[in-house]
């Protein structure tokens, strides 16, 4: 409730919402607060997902919480942008609701796909580890108030929509499929049908050591018998 109280106060300036993920439980505490200077600054309401010390230049257009309705958030109409790290759920949110963002990736795939956006023309992107307050305010004001970004980000929601049915008609559909042919069977994988040891492949591994055991067991043998060739060549020898 007071989520929805502070977004519907946002009038028309709209809100911006910002998360770096669950893996970022805390900034330091000058990143925290360059961060919260940068936000203070733009007209718009700030929704900050933030586990860490409250900044000290946290202005009051912004809100932080240990968790935000990521996907409701980006839904909403007021919804400006999105600073995000470029996770995959974010970033298809995002392209769902037609959302321009602030891309700030720390690790993983989250470069790459920050840079796919950008290059789509629908996200501008951050350095995490050099970024200053001016940057963020940039880049902020670059994605609200050039429409190319929005518009962008709404061709590529389009793209995405137009499938040949609702995904709920389609998940509504194979649940009714599954149901009309008793649970079928004949779409289940065979390592449903497998043993413990097949499954785990003990079975090839079993196979694979008794190879290695022969081949170990011959090559002995073979030297063994090599060795006592040699050994009774060189007895004759001495013998002579």
């Amino acid at each position: 409730q007071e989520m929805e109280e502070f977004v519907q106060s946002s009038g028309e300036h709209g809100i911006v919402v910002f998360s770096l993920g669950s893996m970022i439980y805390n900034l330091t505490e000058e990143k925290s607060n360059m961060v919260a200077l940068a936000l203070s600054q733009i007209p718009q309401k700030v929704l900050w997902r933030y586990k860490g010390k409250k900044p000290d230049t946290l202005g009051p257009n912004t809100r932080i919480y240990d968790w935000i309705p990521q996907n409701d958030l980006l839904g909403h109409p007021k919804t400006k942008a999105f600073i995000t790290h470029g996770g995959t759920n974010g970033i298809y949110e995002a392209i769902y609701h037609g959302i321009p963002m602030v891309g700030i990736p720390i690790f993983a795939d989250q470069p790459d796909n920050i840079a796919h956006m950008k290059v789509k023309g629908m996200a501008v992107e951050l350095d995490f580890n050099t970024m200053q307050t001016q940057d963020l305010i940039d880049a902020l004001d670059t994605v609200i108030n050039n429409s190319s970004y929005k518009e962008n980000a709404v061709r590529l929601s389009k793209i995405h929509h137009d499938q040949p049915i609702k995904p709920l008609d389609r998940a509504v559909f194979w649940i009714e499929f599954v149901m009309r042919h008793k649970g079928a069977k004949h779409l289940r994988p065979a390592a449903h049908e497998l043993t413990w040891y097949q499954y785990h492949c003990l079975d090839v591994l079993a196979f694979l050591l008794v190879c290695a055991a022969a081949a170990v067991f011959i090559a002995v043998r073979c030297c063994l018998f090599c060795c006592k060739k040699c050994g009774r060549i060189v007895k004759k020898k001495k013998t002579e």
